[in-house]
């Protein structure tokens, strides 16, 4: 398992034993939340409940490293163009303007852009660490059965626990043509320049992906043959049933998004405004 990324990992911990449903529902109502409020004091509090059950799953980082870290750039992005097309959003929202540092044209750095990002950045960090622990404790076949017991098409369910279950083989597809790509003279590791290794990288999509598209073929015939599809329900061997945990979590959800959008929406707007 060494190297790979969000792949389930079998572990001794109470996250790890609690049923996909509640993982799901906390998941789902932990990101509405997160979606929803702009108040710093809550959006606070989430990072840090966020970071506390990160670590308590006991993810390595290695499991998560890499998408986090394009989660990173792609929130860099995002900051970056949110202040070059709306630079003055912060000042409409908050009603006031303290300006910093005048640059060029209407782009100036205000107080208020910069808090008004600075939650933009918290929403992330704050959903992130759920989302990626999430995955790596839930067992595909488990959550396949918590979604069928939510009401989504075993169909579905069964799509997107196969999906998670081949991630690990798409990984180990793209280790071996990368390798086969070296062992032809392509160099690819960090000797090249960033570059360079982007695009020689690129060359391995295809294959990877007609690797990836014979594996589906493959995998949609067996179930075809075993007349996957045919009934409109079906049993699971990997379900659990709800436990005390279970509802525990649950009602942890519940009650603080309930908490998280009074406190958010008392003085009716969703955004905390520290500049009156």
């Amino acid at each position: 398992m060494a190297g790979r990324i969000l792949t389930y990992s079998e572990k001794d911990t109470w996250i790890h034993r609690l049923s996909g449903v509640s993982k799901m529902i906390f998941f789902l109502l932990w990101s509405l939340t997160g979606m929803l409020t702009y108040d710093t004091r809550v959006l606070l509090v989430m990072l840090v409940c966020s970071l506390v059950i990160f670590k308590v799953s006991h993810t390595e980082w290695k499991q998560v490293g890499t998408v986090f870290q394009f989660i990173l750039l792609f929130l860099c992005i995002n900051m970056l163009a949110v202040w070059l097309f709306s630079p003055n959003q912060g000042t409409v929202i908050y009603g006031t303007k303290t300006e910093l540092l005048h640059l060029f044209g209407n782009h100036n750095i205000t107080k208020e852009q910069l808090f008004y990002q600075f939650n933009i950045m918290l929403k992330y960090l704050t959903i992130t660490p759920v989302v990626l622990m999430f995955i790596v404790t839930t067992n595909p076949s488990e959550f396949a059965a918590s979604l069928n017991r939510m009401g989504v098409s075993y169909n579905v369910g069964y799509a997107i626990a196969i999906a998670l279950r081949y991630i690990p083989d798409v990984q180990s597809d793209f280790t071996k043509i990368k390798h086969a790509q070296e062992a032809r003279g392509i160099e690819m590791s960090s000797k090249t320049s960033l570059w360079t290794r982007i695009k020689r990288m690129s060359t391995i999509i295809f294959p990877l992906l007609f690797s990836s598209m014979d594996r589906i073929d493959v995998v949609s015939n067996a179930m075809e043959l075993r007349g996957f599809g045919k009934n409109k329900k079906r049993t699971w061997y990997m379900g659990k049933k709800l436990v005390r945990n279970d509802y525990l979590t649950i009602g942890f959800a519940v009650v603080f998004m309930a908490v998280a959008l009074t406190i958010t929406f008392a003085d009716g707007s969703r955004f905390w405004n520290p500049f009156q």
